[in-house]
């Protein structure tokens, strides 16, 4: 009698006895052993707060005078998932192909090593409409119509959002199972412009890059370390101002906290300081201008609650309160999708763990793309109800190949069981959501993929400089994020040590026309 596959959770961790124990933060990471909660000692929160419209009139001089930024840097929203562990992308999620692009369809055998038996691969074609039923362009860019990815999109994203989605996606090789690949890009997106009111850059992990995997050294920046948000609690906690708001109306708040700037400054006026102390001075002073700025603005913390946002939560929101309550994949998603729809910060990344999924079943990791994909699609659809364009960019830590044996379990829907890692069939892709209609295609990328995989379900290393170097697959995304501003021509200015050739070996490289001018269109 045929065994019956031990299908585990999305939140149990993976255990293999051919893989050495976990050593490092993001060996557990990878393994589903750690969710992503951690604490972080960061920049002072008084100096990441500030909002034109409802900033104090009083303190306007002071807080100009202090360089207190007033506003984020309206460029598009950018959020990256950081899918630890290896999943699958290409084949069986986001279709892949030769030369050609998506519908120049590999072998039947290069899609089985994805995953995808032959009786599924996208390029049987049903006869009785002369096009393929595995092949699903909801999103423009081409999906198979059962990746769990796909179905997780649609899910939570509404038909009128993903009918303004387009997409493309990058076939690219990097070492399996290990957190140092260079692919994190939120340096990049900030060295191309991107900034927010509150934060500059937001992550789920308290690390250097905010995710799992590393940022390129030549991008990072110390100044700008992404801030750890991965709850609601994280959120609220940016602008915690005590017990005051509590005790006090938020107006009086603030007059307190502007009387208290003018009586120290009075104070520090009247005592002589040394000129090398004059910087403690300005510090001082500065901190309690911001103190009554940051109470003026968000002394309500239902302002940054994605908890308390009726279309994140409740019964018209994203997520019903079941769902929310219940998963904390959930609760993470909205947190950073709260900061950066909303302008709050410039870039966050989204880690999540448990994707080295090649568990002897092909139900473990379908059901854990279901839950990605579902979060993927809540970013999408907060978007949407926002109204404003988004960059959504999925990447992992190599990936995973089938050998042919099939799950017919219910949950592993009849395709190949994952069997091993195999960094050849990698890849990443991203998503732009544009209010204004879908993004138009510039016509130098065949098919919405940059570069190729071989027949035989290879990444094709020499098909574009991202193929083979995760360095190169930041760049040539972080220049795909400055074409939808119509910046492309300042990469250069902005990497003056990049790899990804001249102007025109760059046009190669860029999927979409510009969706705004220089900045988004202020709400």
């Amino acid at each position: 009698m045929k065994k019956k596959p031990n299908t585990l959770d999305p939140n149990t961790p993976l255990l293999y006895p051919d893989h050495q124990r976990p050593k490092s933060r993001r060996d557990f990471i990878r393994q589903g052993l750690m969710t992503g909660a951690a604490s972080v000692l960061g920049p002072g929160v008084m100096g990441m707060f500030a909002n034109p419209i409802a900033a104090h009139a009083a303190l306007t001089d002071e807080i100009t005078a202090c360089g207190i930024a007033v506003q984020g840097a309206g460029k598009i929203p950018f959020i990256c998932f950081d899918l630890a562990g290896g999943a699958n992308i290409a084949g069986s999620n986001v279709l892949v192909g030769q030369r050609g692009g998506q519908e120049d369809f590999i072998s039947t055998a290069g899609y089985n090593k994805m995953g995808l038996p032959g009786d599924m691969v996208p390029s049987i074609m049903n006869p009785d409409t002369n096009l393929s039923d595995f092949i699903d362009n909801t999103m423009g860019l081409l999906f198979h119509s059962d990746s769990a990815l796909g179905r997780g999109i649609r899910e939570k994203a509404s038909a009128a959002a993903l009918g303004l989605v387009e997409g493309a996606v990058i076939p690219a090789r990097s070492e399996n199972d290990t957190g140092n690949n260079p692919h994190n890009p939120m340096y990049g997106i900030w060295r191309a412009g991107a900034d927010g009111e509150l934060l500059t850059l937001i992550g789920s992990r308290s690390s250097d890059s905010g995710g799992n995997s590393m940022a390129p050294a030549m991008m990072m920046n110390p100044a700008v370390r992404p801030t750890k948000v991965d709850r609601p609690s994280d959120v609220t906690g940016l602008v915690d101002t005590g017990k005051l708001v509590g005790l006090l109306e938020q107006e009086d708040v603030v007059s307190v906290m502007e009387a208290m700037y003018r009586i120290s400054d009075q104070k520090m006026t009247a005592q002589p300081i040394v000129t090398r102390e004059a910087l403690i001075k300005e510090l001082v002073r500065c901190g309690y201008v911001k103190a009554a700025d940051l109470a003026s603005r968000y002394g309500n913390p239902a302002t940054l609650n994605p908890e308390s946002d009726p279309d994140i939560v409740g019964p018209a929101g994203i997520f019903s309160s079941g769902e929310f309550s219940g998963d904390g994949e959930f609760r993470k998603t909205a947190s950073v999708m709260k900061l950066v729809v909303n302008g709050f910060s410039g870039a966050g990344t989204v880690t999540m763990g448990g994707f080295d999924y090649h568990t002897g079943d092909r139900a473990t990791g379908e059901m854990r793309d279901l839950r990605a994909g579902r979060c993927m699609g809540a970013c999408i659809e907060y978007a949407h109800r926002v109204g404003v364009p988004l960059f959504l960019y999925v990447f992992s830590d190599g990936s995973v190949a089938s050998n042919g044996m099939i799950d017919d379990s219910p949950n592993g829907g009849g395709k190949g069981v994952w069997t091993g890692d195999n960094s050849s069939t990698a890849a990443s892709f991203f998503l732009v959501y544009n209010p204004n209609g879908k993004a138009a295609m510039t016509g130098n990328v065949a098919g919405r993929q940059i570069g190729w995989f071989r027949a035989d379900g290879s990444v094709e290393t020499a098909s574009s400089p991202a193929a083979n170097n995760p360095n190169l697959l930041v760049e040539t995304v972080v220049l795909n994020y400055m074409a939808l501003h119509g910046e492309q021509n300042l990469f250069t200015n902005a990497f003056p040590n990049h790899g990804l050739g001249n102007a025109g070996m760059r046009d190669g490289l860029t999927v979409f026309d510009r969706i705004v001018d220089g900045t988004i269109t202020p709400l």
